[in-house]
Order: C-alpha cells, then sequence, then structure tokens
C-alpha cells in the first residue's frame, strides 16, 4: 500500500491542524493505522494509531486527550485531529500501515508514508 501524508504547516500555539493521510494500492480496510512522528535530532515516536476493523486507538501519553486520530475506509482515509499545540509537537510527521493488531513501535510498520512537517511557533 502507498501512503500520502498532507496538511503541515505553521501554525501558533494553542491552534489546531489537521493531518491526512491518503492510502491506495492495497486493502486499506485491512491494516491498522498510525501517525509516528520525529523532532529534529530525537528519535521517531508513536503519536497515535487505529485498528482495522474494531477501530480501537491508542494514544502516546504527550498527545492523549489533545490528539484524535479517525479513519475512513470508503476513503482510504486517515486523519490526524491535533488540538492545543505546543512548540514541543513541531515534528515531521508521518502515517504509516501495518497488517495486525496495534503496535506503537516502528520497525513493526511495512508501509510509510513521505512525512509532512507541522511547525508550532510559540
Amino acid at each position: 500500500v502507498q501512503l500520502q501524508a498532507s496538511g503541515g504547516g505553521l501554525v501558533q500555539a494553542g491552534d489546531s491542524q489537521r493531518l491526512s493521510c491518503a492510502a491506495s494500492g492495497g486493502t486499506f480496510s485491512s491494516f491498522s493505522m498510525a501517525w509516528f512522528r520525529q523532532a529534529p535530532g530525537k528519535e521517531r515516536e508513536f503519536v497515535a494509531g487505529i485498528t482495522d476493523s474494531d477501530r480501537n486507538t491508542g494514544y502516546a501519553d504527550s498527545v492523549r486527550g489533545r490528539f484524535s486520530i479517525s479513519r475512513d475506509d470508503a476513503n482510504d482515509m486517515v486523519y490526524l485531529q491535533m488540538n492545543s499545540l505546543n512548540p514541543e509537537d513541531t515534528a515531521v510527521y508521518y502515517c504509516a500501515a501495518r497488517k495486525g493488531f496495534l503496535r506503537a513501535d516502528a520497525n513493526e510498520y511495512s508501509f510509510w508514508g513521505q512525512g509532512t512537517l507541522v511547525t508550532v511557533s510559540s
């Protein structure tokens, strides 16, 4: 499956932003989907994920209550709604897909989008 992330940009602290990830070339509904991010000089980290069939979600502690992941299987899309953004959220955000259970380890994901940069100014 091919993934294309979009929606990044420059925002102010406290603002909201929605990232989108379009999938193609596979049976999207059979994949668990996740968003990861990587800040300069840091390792890639799990942000949020959603399972395939039952749509259970999981979040990193740092974003729980502020970010929300959702998916639209009819249109092969996954979204990350980000609210109350702060400068620590500045990173390149990647969408990723895997068959099976949701995992927080980036090494468990076979398919990756190209990343979209989110910059939050104070």
